[in-house]
Formats: C-alpha cells, structure tokens, sequence
C-alpha cells in the first residue's frame, strides 16, 4: 500500500470532498467571467430581473 493510499472512510471521503470543493470555486468563477462578458451584473442584475417580473 503507497503512502498515499487512504487509510480510514474519513480519508476515502476528505480527498473527494476537497476536489468537489475546487471545483465548485472553479465553476463560480468561470460563471462570474461569463456573466462579465455578458454585461450581466451577479447579484444585483439577477434581483432587477426577478423584481421586474413581479411587478
């Protein structure tokens, strides 16, 4: 077994859990650059959009 191997369910579950985390931060950030390049503001455009259809 490599040094590396996971030893516990807490390490089978720990690595996993970081590679989904950075993945995530990935994704906000590539979502946050597309609404850029959208012209489309992040919080404020998405709650002007769902006020104008309330009203």
């Amino acid at each position: 077994m490599a040094e590396t191997d996971p030893k516990s369910v807490q390490d089978l579950t720990a690595v996993p859990l970081d590679e989904m985390s950075t993945r995530i931060d990935d994704l906000e950030k590539n979502i946050a650059d597309l609404m850029t390049q959208a012209g489309v503001e992040e919080a404020e455009g998405e709650n002007k959009a769902k006020g104008g259809e309330a009203s």
